[in-house]
C-alpha cells in the first residue's frame, strides 16, 4: 500500500523549501503527499519577503479532510504559523485516527537566508509538538534555542541532531534516544555548494516516508540522508542566493531495498574508440580513468554504464544490481541455496560488493554504491 505522508508546513513561493520541498521528495521516495499549509510566503533564493499565517481552524480542516478519507500513516511537521496553531495541532495529532501516525517534528525558525519564521510564543509553542512527536530534526542552532539536548529528550521523542551548521570539512549527525543517549550517527564529507536551501524540510519529509512505509528509524534516517547529499549534488543552480535543491534528478540510486537495474560494465579492447562512441551516442561521461581503462557515463535518467579494458572478451558483460540494504539482501539469497563467489565486502572506490553468476555464466554485482555511483570523489 502507498505510504500515506500528510506534511503541515508552510508553502515556499520559490519552490525550494517547505510544502513543495516536501512533495517533492516524498513523491521521488515513493509515497503519497498530502498538505495542511500553515503559512503563505513571498520567498526566493535571497530571503523571504512577506508571511501570511493561515488561520489554525484552516489549518485544522485540510488535516481533517485527508485523514478522513484518505487516512495518514506518518506525519511531517514544518514552519508552524503561530502558537495557538502549534497548540491544536499538537492535540488534533493525539486524537484515535492520527495516534499511531509516526510524526517527525522539523522546528523551523530561521530560513536558510537568515529569515525569522518562529517568533518566542510559537516556539514556546514547540513543546507540545514534542511531546507528540517520535523525533525531532533540529540544527544546532534551534537545538540551542530549545534548551539543549536533555530538554528536548525530555519530551520523550528521539532526537536527530543535524551538524550542518558546525564548523569543518565533515558533517556529523547524531541520533539520541531518551536514557540512553546517542544510539547512532552518521559522518559524511560537506558539500560545498551555495544551493542548500530547503535541506532541513528535506530531511524530516525523507524520514517520515522511510517510517510512513515501515522502515525502523535508523535506517530511515540514514536513507533520508542519502537522499538529501544527492539532491544537493543535483543541485539545478537557479537563483542568485541559496539556491534550490535537485530532488527531482535523485534517481535510481539505491534508496530502497531492490533490486535495482541500473549499471552495466562491458568489456572494451581500446579505451579511447570506446569512450568516444558512447560519448557520440549521448551518454555524460562522469568517471575519465584511462591509466585503469575504466570509464563511466551517465544516461538521462540517472542509470550508468561503464567501459573497462580487459574486462573479459566482447560479449561477456557485467550485469549490477543495487540495493539500499545489500547485506541482509545477500544474506536472504544466501539462506535459499543461491551460491556466491563473493559475499559483501567494501572496494577501494568506494562501493560495497558481492559478485555471482547465473546459471549460463554471466556475471552479476550485487552492490550499494549511495551517492558514489554517480558522484565519485574523482567524478569529471
Amino acid at each position: 500500500m502507498t505510504a500515506r505522508v500528510l506534511i503541515i508546513a508552510g508553502s515556499d513561493s520559490g519552490g525550494g523549501a517547505g510544502i513543495q520541498a516536501d512533495i517533492k521528495t516524498v513523491t521521488m521516495l515513493g509515497g503519497h503527499a498530502m498538505t495542511a499549509i500553515t503559512a503563505i510566503t513571498a520567498q526566493n533564493t535571497l530571503g523571504v519577503q512577506g508571511v501570511h499565517p493561515v488561520p489554525t481552524d484552516m489549518v485544522l480542516a485540510q488535516i481533517d479532510s485527508v485523514a478522513s478519507d484518505i487516512g495518514v500513516d506518518a506525519v511531517k511537521i514544518g514552519m508552524i504559523g503561530s502558537a495557538e496553531t502549534a497548540a491544536a495541532v499538537a492535540q488534533r495529532l493525539s486524537r484515535p485516527d492520527l495516534a499511531q501516525a509516526a510524526v517527525v517534528f522539523d522546528p523551523v525558525m530561521i530560513a536558510t537566508s537568515g529569515s525569522v519564521l518562529a517568533d518566542s510564543a510559537t516556539i514556546d509553542a514547540f513543546r507540545a509538538l514534542l511531546d507528540r512527536a517520535m523525533v525531532a530534526t533540529p540544527n544546532l542552532p534551534e537545538l540551542e534555542v530549545l534548551g539543549g539536548e536533555d530538554a528536548v529528550l525530555a519530551h520523550g521523542c528521539s532526537l536527530l541532531i543535524k551538524g550542518g551548521h558546525a564548523e569543518g570539512e565533515t558533517v556529523i549527525d547524531r541520533l539520541l534516544e531518551t536514557g540512553e543517549g546517542e544510539v547512532a550517527r552518521w559522518e559524511a564529507p560537506r558539500i560545498d555548494t551555495p544551493h542548500s536551501h530547503g535541506t532541513g524540510c528535506t530531511l524530516a519529509s525523507a524520514i517520515a516516508t522511510g517510517l510512513a512505509q515501515g522502515m525502523p528509524l535508523e535506517p530511515a534516517i540514514a536513507r533520508a540522508r542519502d537522499f538529501v547529499r544527492l539532491a544537493l549534488l543535483d543541485a539545478p543552480g537557479l537563483g542568485a542566493g541559496h539556491g534550490p535543491m535537485g530532488q527531482q534528478f535523485v534517481r535510481n540510486d539505491g534508496l530502497f531495498t531492490g533490486p535495482a537495474l541500473n549499471q552495466i560494465t562491458l568489456p572494451a579492447s581500446d579505451y579511447a574508440a570506446s569512450v568516444a562512441f558512447y560519448k557520440q551516442m549521448g551518454l555524460t561521461q562522469i568517471v575519465d580513468s584511462p591509466d585503469n581503462g575504466y570509464a563511466r557515463f551517465e544516461a538521462a535518467n540517472g542509470v550508468t554504464l561503464s567501459i573497462h579494458v580487459g574486462d573479459g572478451a566482447a560479449g561477456w558483460a557485467t550485469t549490477y544490481l543495487e540495493s539500499g540494504a545489500l547485506d541482509a539482501w545477500v544474506a536472504y539469497l544466501a539462506r535459499r541455496g543461491v551460491r556466491f563467489e563473493q559475499m559483501p565486502q567494501d572496494e577501494s572506490w568506494g562501493w560495497r560488493e558481492a559478485r555471482l553468476s547465473d546459471p549460463a555464466g554471466n556475471r552479476l554485482c550485487l552492490y550499494q554504491a549511495g551517492e558514489y555511483r554517480r558522484y565519485p570523489p574523482w567524478r569529471v
